[in-house]
């Protein structure tokens, strides 16, 4: 049986990530400051704007403009040709928590309530499904193209898409490769679609060993042209990107973003949980695909649920999958937060080409 599966990555430069990634740095800075600090934080960018909203409880006061404003800069928003850079004016709006959710917090409870999902498989050596690693990688490039001036015609801003044919459910080839990017008017759309190819399609199809497809097969900015990218073409907002952050929708999300959150909410530190054990399942080759599910409520401490789906792949009993699976990690909020060492100021680097399949984060880690 023949199926296609479809994933898209942003650059670290779209208005999204540029939100998810100030929102982050706040959260590394107030945890850095106080490491019990509460951070709900939204950013909002548009043409010539920054917007910072939310609840921050902290010991010591953050500097937030500067914050934002070195991201922005570190993004490649350096002159007002986007009508938009790390001068632009930034409007604040933050808070403390509020006291009826921090009296539960207080006492290790979860600080909000949700499910939340964990995905693996043996797809990858990153142990994710291909289509979204091919996509992240394809944004990764492209940004290191553009920041060690490989590409210096190519601007902040970009996505990707990959279409991946499975053939009774194992990935078998690539059929169609998207990439979106703004460039300078100055070069041709067939020189950018030429040099993308040759330094940055083709160096990563090699890496995973598949076969590049035919051009006809490979679409660089689908309406012919793209000049101006950034939040002056497009307004972006924290949280936006959630499945581009997880899995590429190849597995179920609870809906609840990770960005600007501190590793009190479940929504975060529970899906990094699910992500740490359904990594370990296969990296223990229990199985070949995982889905780790839990579900909380805001306050309490103890998961509400948590079920393990192994899609019929497993190699044990699921009974023994089960026993190793949640020996793995204490799921109370606070087991969460103390087993993956959370309280630290290692969010920022998250919040661009995916929170899952890369290396050095503690739920990345697989056990010896």
């Amino acid at each position: 049986m023949i199926t296609y599966f479809t994933s898209e990555s942003v650059a670290a430069g779209h208005p999204d990530k540029i939100c998810d990634q100030i929102s982050d740095a706040i959260v590394d800075g107030a945890i850095t400051l106080d490491p019990k600090a509460r951070v709900a934080i939204e950013t909002l960018v548009t043409t010539n704007r920054v917007v910072i909203a939310g609840e921050v409880t902290c010991r010591k006061k953050l500097a937030y403009e500067k914050i934002a404003r070195e991201v922005i800069q570190s993004l490649g928003y350096t002159n007002g040709m986007y009508n938009f850079s790390y001068k632009s004016p930034i409007s604040l709006y933050v808070h403390e928590q509020s006291p009826d959710i921090a009296q539960g917090v207080d006492d290790g409870g979860a600080g909000d309530q949700g499910m939340m999902f964990g995905y693996a498989s043996n797809e990858t050596p990153e142990l994710m499904p291909l289509p979204i690693i091919l996509a992240h990688r394809l944004v990764e490039g492209m940004d290191e193209m553009r920041e060690k001036n490989i590409l210096p015609f190519l601007r902040p801003d970009g996505k990707s898409e990959v279409n991946i044919r499975y053939e009774n459910g194992k990935p078998k080839g690539i059929e169609h490769v998207v990439i979106a990017v703004p460039h300078d008017p100055k070069t041709i759309p067939a020189e950018v679609k030429k040099q993308l190819i040759k330094h940055v399609i083709i160096p990563i199809v090699t890496r995973y060993h598949l076969k590049l497809p035919s051009e006809s097969m490979i679409t660089v900015n689908g309406t012919g042209k793209w000049e101006i990218g950034g939040p002056a073409s497009d307004t972006g907002v924290t949280g936006r990107k959630i499945i581009v952050d997880t899995y590429g929708s190849f597995a179920r999300h609870g809906g609840g973003c990770f960005s600007g959150k501190d590793p009190t909410k479940v929504d975060r530190s529970a899906a990094y949980a699910c992500r740490y054990i359904a990594k370990n399942i296969i990296a223990s080759r229990l199985a070949d695909k995982a889905e780790v599910r839990v579900a909380y409520v805001i306050g309490q401490r103890e998961p509400l649920m948590k079920n393990l789906d192994l899609f019929g792949t497993e190699k044990k009993k699921q009974s023994v999958v089960e026993q190793y699976a949640w020996g793995l990690l204490d799921l109370s909020v606070k087991g969460i937060i103390d087993g993956l060492h959370l309280r630290r100021p290692i969010y920022q680097k998250t919040a661009r080409y995916g929170h899952f399949g890369r290396d050095g984060f503690p739920w990345e880690a697989v056990v010896q």
